[in-house]
């Protein structure tokens, strides 16, 4: 990934130090285990524990002699622990350490993701709560619908992040399983009490059945999910975007000071960053299909995947925590201009009050397609002729014989919209 969308914590656990870290830590972690049998000595060990290290320098020197990363890692590992180094990776297979270790990484990285989307979570509340009780437009196909709550916008997305969190919390369980069960996956030169101690010490679980490696759809459990996510983000940015659209205007991205928004034009404010959340969206859902094709894999495992994993994992996780962190800052410091959502609301002279009519009309023993036609033609005329639709209503002799006309300047009410607004807040756990 490249620095630009990347946030050094995320960087940091994808880093090739942080890998290194913990293909350290397994392989110490299989010393402490064959201690644990009697096949590693106590001085051995304590040996081992207080030498062990690596030179990412002297690591990539010797694979450009050997051409695999983990008898490089190996190498240089045992080297600085000297004749005591000969236990390190004993009985192990690389996949054993790769996998192993990059469990670890995946759940480190869906800790820190889960921080951000709890984070997003509070923004979104707050928002939800601010707005709640706004009257503005809804819109169904683009073409204005019936009034709703602009706070139920961000109502919306709370509860989808929320179903965010419970996602990240199931692929927190998938990804924590560690594999130790050597070439084919059948423990032919190590003992299963090796796995069991140390995947008990990592805090991973063993894969029931494993081949060499552990098998993909796990990974693509992780990816997909990211890309779900960030498909959420993406709504959310969407809907923004829209609303800074400059005949729309409801809403606007922040725009800092000193901010450019043209080369060419200096009244420009665009929404770069929704759109920039919109663009890494896309290279997500690119990086799913990835995962997904890595599940098929030959025999007991070839290295297809590897090539490509090296590249989705780490950018796909990097790539959902500075999305997260945009679209926070996006709706923390939203600007909305409540005069333009009211001037908006009324753009089509009162005719979203057009189904609550047809529903009085039909109660009063009108049949639903007679009234459904009187009410779109009295609506398409108040449009037309720029006349508000309770004036032309009113003028209608077989709507003023079924419904009086206090009844109707009664209907026209547009808090109406919004008497259950406060029960889906409660039900989306937005209030208590």
């Amino acid at each position: 990934m490249i620095e630009k969308y990347a946030r050094p914590e995320m960087m940091k656990i994808w880093s090739e130090e942080n890998k290194f870290q913990k293909m350290l830590d397994v392989e110490l972690s299989i010393c402490k285990a064959w201690h644990q049998l009697g096949k590693i000595p106590d001085a051995s060990l304590q040996i081992i524990l207080q030498k062990a290290a690596f030179q990412p320098d002297r690591i990539r020197e010797i694979e450009s002699v050997t051409h695999h990363d983990v008898i490089a890692f190996v190498s240089n590992v045992s080297s600085n622990i000297g004749e005591d180094g000969r236990f390190i990776h004993m009985g192990a297979t690389s996949s054993d350490i790769l996998d192993t270790s990059l469990a670890l990484q995946m759940k480190e990285s869906v800790l820190l993701l889960q921080n951000g989307l709890k984070a997003f979570s509070e923004i979104l509340r707050n928002k939800a709560m601010e707005y709640e009780h706004q009257a503005t437009i809804g819109r169904t196909h683009g073409i204005h619908a019936e009034p709703t709550s602009f706070g139920l916008k961000f109502a919306l997305w709370y509860s989808q992040n929320q179903q965010n969190q419970l996602r990240m919390t199931r692929v927190l369980e998938e990804v924590s399983v560690g594999k130790l069960s050597g070439a084919v996956g059948n423990f032919a030169n190590t003992d299963p009490q090796v796995e069991e101690i140390v995947l008990k010490e990592l805090q991973l679980r063993p894969a029931p059945v494993s081949t060499q490696i552990i098998q993909r759809d796990i990974h693509a459990f992780y990816v997909t999910t990211l890309s779900i996510v960030g498909g959420c983000l993406e709504q959310i940015a969407t809907e923004i975007r829209h609303l800074q659209r400059t005949e729309v205007r409801e809403a606007q991205e922040p725009f800092d000071k000193g901010q450019k928004g043209s080369s060419a034009m200096p009244h420009k404010k665009n929404p770069i960053l929704c759109e920039r959340v919109c663009g890494m969206s896309r290279v997500l859902r690119g990086y799913a299909l990835t995962a997904l094709e890595n599940i098929a894999l030959w025999h007991e495992r070839d290295i297809s995947h590897s090539s490509a994993e090296r590249i989705i994992l780490p950018d796909a996780s990097l790539l959902l925590d500075y999305m997260l962190s945009i679209l926070s800052k996006v709706i923390k410091d939203l600007v909305v201009y409540p005069e333009q959502i009211e001037k908006n609301l009324m753009i089509t002279k009162g005719t979203f009050f057009s189904q609550k009519i047809l529903t009085e009309l039909i109660e009063q023993g009108l049949l639903r397609d007679e009234a459904y036609e009187i009410l779109q033609n009295t609506a398409f005329k108040a449009i037309s002729s720029d006349h508000d639709f309770k004036e032309v209503l009113l003028q209608n002799p077989t709507i003023m014989e079924k419904i009086p006309k206090e009844k109707i300047e009664s209907m026209f009410d547009i808090q109406w919209y919004l008497r259950f607004v406060d029960y889906i807040y409660r039900r989306a756990g937005i209030k208590s």
